[in-house]
């Protein structure tokens, strides 16, 4: 594995470790060359559906796209970065179990608030904005009614 600082060729596994879900491999590496140490991830790769845009038009999905437009939603938010990997993964859960070859961009992006909603309120609430197109003030109240009847049901759950 090449150093991200350095770009020697060797580096040593220092520590690993499973994710939560099981799906990936987590490894802390050192450089041997400057000693700085980094995190890579390993994934098995599988082929995922489709994007159908709104369009009409089909584009691959691309996991570093869908980690942006999160980010953005979640910027300057109390969220770390481990439960930011947990739900893009469990958005691709979603996507390889639903069986598809195309998922419509519209339902990508329920999944997406659906996870957002779970990390942070005000994150579901921008990223709505946003996905949604919200035109007025209204809107925005009634996102952020939604958000409150959610925790509501789910404490009385």
């Amino acid at each position: 594995m090449r150093c991200p600082f350095c770009g020697h060729l060797e580096t040593q596994v220092v520590e690993t470790r499973d994710s939560d879900e099981g799906d990936s491999i987590r490894r802390r590496r050192k450089c041997h060359h400057c000693d700085k140490r980094f995190t890579t991830y390993e994934r098995a790769e599988i082929e995922l559906p489709a994007i159908v845009k709104r369009d009409g038009r089909r584009t691959d999905y691309e996991r570093a796209k869908l980690k942006g437009s999160m980010m953005i939603a979640l910027r300057k938010r109390p969220v770390s970065a481990e439960a930011l990997e947990g739900a893009i993964e469990a958005i691709e859960a979603r996507l390889r179990q639903s069986g598809d070859k195309e998922v419509d961009s519209t339902q990508l992006g329920e999944w997406v608030m659906r996870e957002l909603r779970k990390l942070d309120k005000v994150a579901y609430v921008r990223f709505a904005s946003v996905y949604r197109s919200f035109d007025d003030v209204s809107e925005f109240v009634a996102a952020i009614k939604e958000t409150g009847k959610a925790a509501t049901r789910k404490a009385e759950g």
